[in-house]
């Protein structure tokens, strides 16, 4: 068990509230084209995943072919209801005040979307260049693959053991933990569900905070831990 020198936040669900709005939109256009689906369905399968490889998995379980121009739909019509809808999580912004160490965003969606979203809630300028997508990376180097956190770590020269990753996705999860990471589970967006934080243990989280404001607890928790097993 090590320390920690780097914080890496995802975006989508743990910094913005804006889960639940994708998974809206979402599982209104795939009930249209005759797979339906709840929103809380959505946010439970599929929530951390790009569009495009939700429909790949879709497509996979079922025999309907979903049309490539549901991924245009849903981007029109989610970056219209983000820009005009989304809010922050609460607590984030005096948590972002009071972080000590170095912290980072390393998300799967667009860059456009993320400037979008943390310009709207008034983070962006926080976090400045240290705003990562998985997208600029390459289409197949999303979460849960571990690349885009291993490409966050490697721009503070951080050892990936030694990094705290916050995640509300099972995918971001495995992701993290491929990429030899720590994880706090985070389960204070409002896509939340029954058994999200048992879901996020399983897949490797250390501990799970259902409030931004425990965070900074947690760190030094985990902190005091960790020079304790190493004293």
């Amino acid at each position: 068990m090590t320390g920690i020198d780097l914080i890496i936040f995802d975006c989508d669900g743990v910094l913005v509230d804006s889960e639940i709005i994708a998974s809206e939109v979402e599982a209104e256009l795939l009930t249209e084209a005759g797979y339906p689906i709840s929103i809380e369905e959505m946010s439970e399968r599929f929530a951390g995943m790009t569009w495009r490889d939700t429909l790949l998995a879709i497509e996979k379980e079922v025999s309907i072919p979903l049309s490539a121009t549901l991924i245009d739909r849903v981007d029109t019509i989610l970056d219209k209801r983000l820009a005009r809808d989304v809010k922050i999580i609460d607590g984030v912004k005096p948590v972002l005040l009071q972080l000590t160490l170095p912290h980072c965003i390393c998300s799967n969606s667009t860059s456009a979307r993320l400037a979008t979203m943390l310009g709207k809630v008034g983070i962006k300028d926080h976090f400045g260049k240290h705003i990562y997508t998985a997208r600029d990376l390459g289409p197949d180097r999303v979460k849960p693959k571990p690349d885009i956190f291993l490409h966050g770590a490697a721009q503070f020269g951080v050892d990936p053991a030694r990094v705290l990753v916050i995640e509300d996705s099972v995918h971001g999860v495995h992701g993290a933990c491929a990429a030899g990471m720590r994880v706090v589970g985070f389960t204070g967006g409002s896509h939340t569900y029954p058994s999200h934080a048992d879901k996020l243990t399983e897949a490797g989280a250390e501990t799970v905070i259902s409030r931004m404001a425990a965070l900074p607890g947690v760190i030094a928790a985990l902190t005091e831990w960790s020079e304790s097993l190493t004293a």
